[in-house]
């Protein structure tokens, strides 16, 4: 008998495959197991601008001006940041120190690997 595989959806056991897919009879969901592996393997990640792995300790350069809140300017575009550290599951997901700001959170998705 094979492994069981459980529906990512709705964790139900009844599910059969179709084709390249699995389908699962209690919900109707379908997906690709393979898909699933490697998204599996790359949660946790998190990439810069150009999809790039950050670790903590990297540094960064900032690539679009970032207004920030109660402050007369905006971070600039090429603003370099060093030893940054990483938060997965946040929404701004690195912490960092940018001189004439001080600390701060930024998205990774507005940096990229210096």
């Amino acid at each position: 008998m094979s492994d069981i595989v459980l529906c990512p959806k709705c964790s139900s056991e009844f599910t059969y495959p179709s084709d390249n897919m699995m389908v699962c009879s209690q919900c109707f969901y379908e997906w690709n197991p393979e898909e699933t592996a490697s998204e599996a393997a790359s949660e946790g990640k998190i990439l810069d601008s150009n999809g790039n792995e950050l670790q903590d300790g990297d540094s960064v350069v900032v690539v679009k001006d970032l207004p920030v809140k109660g402050a007369p300017k905006p971070v600039k575009a090429g603003t370099k940041v060093k030893n940054i550290r990483l938060r997965p599951g946040s929404d701004h997901n690195i912490d960092c120190k940018i001189d004439g700001f001080g600390a701060m959170a930024l998205k990774s998705e507005f940096v990229k690997k210096a």
